[in-house]
C-alpha cells in the first residue's frame, strides 16, 4: 500500500478513469492520501466526476515517472466522515479556498478492492492486491 501512495504522490498528476454512458471518462486528478491505512481521492460532489462514480464505482488510475508506470483498478466508496475530509484538506490546504470538511460539496473517497500493478519497459510486472 505505501509504495503505491508513495508513487502516484511523487508522480503528482494521475489520470483518473470513470464511466459514463458507457464510455471512458479520464481526467487528471492530483490529491492522493494515506488515511486509515486506505488510499484516498478526492473531489466536489458537483462535478460529473462524482457522479459518475456515484452511478458506477469502478475506476483505474494510471500515472508515469522516469520510465515506470502505475495501473491501478478497483472501486471506490465515499467517506463523509469529517476526519477523513479534514486529513486530505490538512494534506492539500490549497484546496481549502474550494472545499471545506464541514460543508456540503466535499467528498473524499477511498480506494476498495483493488489491484495495483507497477510496469516498466525494463522490468516484469510486480502486482499488488489493495
Amino acid at each position: 500500500m505505501k509504495e503505491v501512495y508513495e508513487f502516484i504522490n511523487e508522480c503528482g498528476t494521475y489520470y483518473l478513469s470513470t464511466i459514463e454512458d458507457n464510455k471512458p471518462r479520464v481526467r487528471p486528478f492530483g490529491t492522493i492520501n494515506l488515511f486509515e491505512d486506505k488510499l484516498y481521492i478526492q473531489t466536489g460532489k458537483s462535478k460529473n466526476v462524482f457522479k459518475q462514480i456515484e452511478k458506477n464505482n469502478n475506476f483505474e488510475i494510471c500515472c508515469f515517472k522516469e520510465g515506470k508506470w502505475l495501473r491501478v483498478s478497483g472501486e471506490l466508496i465515499v467517506d463523509d466522515r469529517i476526519e477523513a475530509k479534514k486529513s486530505m484538506l490538512d494534506k492539500y490546504p490549497d484546496l481549502r479556498s474550494m472545499y471545506d470538511e464541514n460543508d456540503s460539496n466535499t467528498s473524499v473517497l477511498y480506494i476498495n478492492n483493488a489491484i495495483a500493478t507497477f510496469y516498466s519497459f525494463t522490468e516484469e510486472p510486480k502486482t499488488i492486491e489493495l
